[in-house]
């Protein structure tokens, strides 16, 4: 987008424009928005970057004053788009407190260093309502920045539809994966969800507009949906049918789990994603439309412009060291997957035992080829539940084919009367395959993440 010289902001001084998160899915964005259009911008990062075109960036950790005092020296206005949502177990549980600390940390040393405004990005919260921790904890964030003297524009967003985007991560993966879906009652909260290029250009137009200082906006784009219909455009957009079942109590902590084995996007940012989808998040004063006049892109829109995106240039991220590959884990375990399943079949084609053809037998039979399957499903889509899957039955297997066999050792047997020799021959050979199986299913279900990054294919 072009700018002319004067529709731009009047920078007293060059990279008086600050933007937290520099290398984030918001901050990367706007950065390169306001470069393009002819201002200086510095980006502050935990990491050492390297500068770019009318781009410098400074290294400042927001738990540090003095670094942070530092890094926000000579700068005028100042973009705060951090958050605390990923992470550890550990520190995700404590993400309130860190938000808080972040907040004020930056409000004093902004105040120390002279800067002039601080436009942030929250999201959409209703008031009236109990707000979950994580939209409580974003709010709070605006309340700490407006405390101070310096004027704060807040704009309050739905949910940001975008390419390397946690929700468009959570939204492709379910959809692509899934072709029935287990949902919990927060489907049918209505959303209005905003294409992050959007998002930007309000952000990135805040800066021209002094009327926008001291305000709070509410953003969103010109469709309200629940997140069931946002579910069913994607699908409609992937030429897939979906079938949804609610199901009332599961929980977002639950879902956050089920989105963590399913998807690319960790439990850590699942779950505040999830507890914004709990309530409706929809705009109830749209006065930002007036102030900055936008064509709003439509849901499919968004979709088809960040799915493109993420075809055309996938996130780059590092790959761990590590002696025995992922695609190798990979092949092994589809491999003795498939043989678990065919041994198993030799109980009705090779053992004259009358036991196997008992009742009991024969549903724990079923239920064994049926956990077989949705393990190969979910493990080529590469989701962390076919791993678990395969990791749980693997092990069960090895356990009963290690008490079919007990009696080699221990003359007597604990499942049914003793095998015969080639079933026994059988079995162990059974608690090889499974053994195997044991050992990728453990390394792909850690590993997986390392190859999948919201959103980029492995």
């Amino acid at each position: 987008m072009e700018k002319h010289s004067d529709d731009l902001f009047a920078q007293s001084s060059p990279f008086s424009i600050l933007v937290t998160g520099a290398t984030g899915f918001i901050g990367s964005r706007l950065i390169s928005m306001l470069s393009e259009s002819g201002y200086t911008v510095t980006g502050l990062s935990r990491k050492k970057l390297a500068d770019a075109k009318n781009v410098r960036y400074v290294q400042a950790d927001v738990f540090d004053v003095v670094q942070l005092t530092n890094a926000l020296k000579g700068i005028e206005v100042a973009y705060y788009l951090l958050h605390s949502m990923e992470g550890s177990k550990s520190e995700w549980k404590e993400f309130a407190s860190r938000e808080r600390m972040q907040a004020q940390n930056f409000l004093k040393a902004a105040t120390k260093s002279g800067v002039k405004r601080i436009i942030y990005l929250g999201g959409l919260v209703n008031d009236s309502l109990e707000l979950s921790p994580h939209m409580r904890s974003r709010k709070e964030v605006g309340e700490i920045l407006a405390s101070g003297n310096i004027p704060v524009t807040e704009l309050r967003a739905s949910l940001i539809i975008g390419a390397q985007g946690g929700s468009y991560a959570m939204l492709r993966y379910l959809v692509e994966r899934l072709r029935v879906m287990v949902c919990p009652s927060w489907v049918k909260s209505l959303a209005q969800p905003i294409a992050v290029d959007d998002v930007i250009c309000y952000l990135a137009e805040c800066l021209k507009k002094p009327e926008t200082m001291g305000k709070i906006f509410e953003i969103g784009g010109p469709d309200k949906m629940t997140y069931e219909e946002l579910m069913r455009v994607y699908s409609a957009y992937l030429n897939k049918n979906l079938f949804v079942l609610q199901i009332p109590f599961l929980t977002a902590r639950l879902s956050s789990y089920w989105v963590d084995l399913i998807t690319p996007v960790k439990a850590s940012l699942a779950r505040p994603l999830i507890d914004s989808l709990v309530h409706d998040t929809v705009v109830t004063n749209d006065e930002i439309t007036k102030t900055i006049p936008l064509r709003l892109k439509s849901v499919r829109e968004s979709i088809d412009i960040a799915t493109k995106e993420m075809m055309s240039s996938p996130p780059q991220s590092e790959l761990k060291e590590e002696k025995t590959g992922f695609k190798i884990n990979q092949k092994v375990i589809q491999t003795s997957i498939f043989a678990l399943a065919v041994i198993g079949t030799s109980y009705y084609w090779l053992d004259d035992r009358p036991e196997v053809y008992m009742p009991l037998w024969l549903l724990g039979s079923f239920v064994w080829y049926v956990a077989i399957l949705g393990a190969i499903i979910f493990i080529r889509n590469k989701a962390r539940l076919g791993y678990l899957i395969a990791g749980v039955l693997s092990w069960v297997t090895l356990a009963f084919w290690l008490f079919d066999n007990f009696y080699v050792i221990f003359q007597t047997s604990l499942t049914a009367n003793p095998p015969s020799e080639l079933m026994t021959l059988r079995n162990f050979i059974g608690i090889a395959t499974a053994s195997i199986t044991v050992v990728a299913s453990h390394n792909l279900f850690h590993k997986v993440i390392d190859y999948q990054y919201k959103g980029r294919p492995i």
